[in-house]
């Protein structure tokens, strides 16, 4: 089972707001032209109920006076402007159902952009402690919903709103006592809603964490497939599905049992206040008690008629409202996920030194230029705006380095080494000894308690990342390729590497030449981190990327250790040349391809406990004697 930190959520106060600004953000002109047609819509669909009034009014008139000629013309008028009024609707209609579907579908694409980049620049620690399966689902499950309330819950809630809106203020006008009738009806409507529609709320948030965690655990399983079968976990691995399935199941259940209840409800409750008001009208009309409006007008036909269809449109609009609230609920939990990741802390970066391409002049000094050379240099900044260029030459220093990957849980102790340019510096120790922690601190996946790491004479707190990591090749133990060519791998290293240079790069890492036996050669398509490749195929191509990269500094992560003796034999004749130069950082467990270092460090408990040459170790006859003798195994 995963260890990933499950991610808390704030409650979601605010989410809507933040919504509805950000998408007048991606669409500034769009946005209130929907709004606007969308406004124009729903005061249309208000207006029959003032037309059928007044036809009403023109024939109680026309049957009082029995003047039917006026009568048709007057009616005919009255339909051919209502005519007018619905054709206009229809173009608004058109117009911002259409314009919906742009903004809805490219503002998902922006927020997705907008996730995608800031998830770039976060650091290390938020992959190592997330996980990696609920990531994937904000791109995927999340904005689905966020889909659906963009495209269709906010038109109907805004449309139903102006609706029920322009119905009150007609009923108002024509009749007070009728409108009260339907004024209570609709609270008896709002206080179901709110009772229902709060339960649906809770599970609906809860169904989308659920879905999480769910998609979690799929992606955790695909990805240790083999483990999992190796050990025959698979029935225990679907009881642990089966009950994070229950778990969602459950809440799923008693979210939509929530949802399906409501509009039932609500449609019966709109029924009985319509037979409600027929009661109560017909009863107005056979006891002659007098109306009340703002209109002035005399309770008749002409007022009861309409009022019995306004009834109807407005419980009916008030049923919509509360019909949207589950996907209004849903849209809100998934807004609220994609925004907690959006406004996730990015990697600080405070760092001021640059590493620029440089050129040496006659007397010897370094300046800056714009094309491609072979010297590199760091640009450094000083507070008198003066600028001193410093040659990369690949000098790294750690001066008493503490660090710790959680506070008060030190990982390193005192760590004091140096590795001057060229020098290829190796560390033995057993599992856990922090090996791996130091290549990560030289790089900056995390940043050191206490201490200093001095890269060519420069604290690395004061190198921008990018350029830091620019001036790094690193090959990991884990080999990560990506979709495209095998071309497209190595070159990952270097864009603007030429076709050439990705094959000497290849050439190098002795990768060549099983890459011209495969079917297209260096443009055979890798999908699903090659997994058409055996283990030490995907190293070499690792390795190759990181030569074509050619950086000054190497960092090899035991990048031997998935790799069979006899590739390995190719592979450290290349990583030999590789190193020629440079200045290695290598782990290793096989010691045999730690001999030639300049200096070997033993950690334990992230302690060194030695140092020294290969020769120098064994005289001590120590840990790494023990080790290299196999008097004592590396776990």
């Amino acid at each position: 089972m995963s260890n990933k930190k499950e991610r808390k959520y704030s409650q979601p106060s605010g989410v809507i707001p933040r919504l509805l600004k950000t998408l007048f953000e991606f669409y500034p002109v769009l946005m209130p032209l929907v709004i606007i047609c969308i406004l124009f819509n729903a005061v249309v669909s208000s207006l029959p109920s003032l037309f059928m009034q007044n036809v009403l009014s023109v024939v109680e008139e026309s049957w009082q006076s029995g003047d039917w000629a006026s009568a048709s013309g007057r009616i005919l008028s009255l339909v051919g402007l209502l005519c007018i009024f619905y054709g206009l609707s229809l173009i608004a209609g058109i117009l911002y159902t259409q314009l919906m579907a742009v903004i809805t579908q490219g503002s998902l694409a922006k927020m997705r952009e907008k996730m995608f980049s800031g998830m770039q620049d976060l650091p290390i620690k938020y992959f190592d402690t997330h996980n990696h399966g609920d990531i994937m689902s904000y791109y995927t499950n999340d904005i689905d919903t966020l889909r659906q309330m963009i495209s269709q819950s906010f038109p109907q809630l805004l449309s139903s709103f102006v609706i029920v809106l322009t119905v009150f203020g007609i009923m108002v006008y024509y009749s007070l006592w009728l409108t009260l009738v339907i004024v209570l009806g609709v609270c008896f409507m709002v206080v179901v809603t709110r009772k229902i529609g709060g339960g649906s709320a809770k599970y609906f948030i809860r169904q989308q964490e659920a879905i999480g965690r769910t998609e979690g655990f799929v992606e955790e399983m695909m990805n240790g497939q083999k483990v999992v079968k190796v050990f025959c976990h698979e029935r225990e691995a679907e009881k642990d599905f089966d009950a994070i399935n229950d778990a969602l199941f459950a809440d799923s259940e008693q979210a939509h049992r929530y949802a399906n209840t409501l509009m039932p409800v609500l449609n019966n409750i709109g029924n009985v206040l319509y037979v409600v008001v027929a009661l109560i009208g017909g009863i107005f009309l056979i006891s002659g008690i007098p109306n009340v409006s703002i209109s002035g007008i005399s309770f008749g036909i002409s007022i009861f008629v309409p009022f019995l269809n306004m009834t109807k449109q407005f419980s009916g609009n008030v049923s919509q409202v509360s019909n949207q609230l589950n996907a209004v609920v849903m849209g809100i939990a998934g807004a609220q996920r994609i925004f907690t990741l959006i406004d996730e802390k990015p990697e600080t970066d405070e760092g001021y030194v640059t590493l620029v391409n440089a050129k040496e002049t006659e007397d010897g000094q370094l300046v800056e230029c714009s094309e491609r050379t072979e010297i590199w240099a760091w640009k450094h900044p000083h507070h008198d705006g003066t600028l001193t260029y410093t040659r990369l030459q690949g000098d790294v220093r750690f001066y008493d380095v503490d660090f710790g990957y959680e506070k008060g849980k030190t990982v390193l102790h005192n760590v004091t080494l140096y590795a001057k340019p060229g020098q290829k510096l190796a560390f033995v120790g057993s599992t856990g000894a922090g090996k791996t922690t130091i290549t990560n601190l030289i790089n900056r996946f995390y940043d050191i308690a206490d201490g200093k790491i001095r890269y060519d004479g420069i604290n690395i707190n004061k190198i921008k990342k990018a350029d830091l990591r620019r001036s790094l090749g690193i090959v990991l133990q884990d080999t990560n390729l990506f979709t495209g060519t095998v071309m497209d791998n190595i070159r990952y290293g270097r864009l603007d590497a030429t076709d050439e240079e990705c094959i000497a790069a290849a050439k190098l890492a002795g990768a060549h030449d099983f890459i011209t036996r495969l079917p297209l050669g260096y443009d055979t398509p890798l999908s699903g981190n090659g997994a058409s490749l055996s283990q030490g195929q995907r190293q070499l191509l690792s390795i190759a990327r990181a030569a074509v990269a050619d950086p000054p500094v190497m960092i090899l992560d035991e990048a031997t250790s998935s790799i069979d003796t006899r590739t390995e034999a190719i592979v450290q004749r290349g990583m030999d040349a590789l190193m020629t130069g440079r200045t290695v950082f290598v782990i290793a467990h096989r010691l045999s391809t730690v001999k030639n270092s300049n200096a070997i460090m033993v950690l334990d408990h992230g302690r060194i406990i030695e140092r020294g040459t290969h020769d120098e170790l064994l005289a001590l006859k120590g840990t790494y004697y023990q080790l290299y003798t196999g008097a004592l195994e590396l776990d």
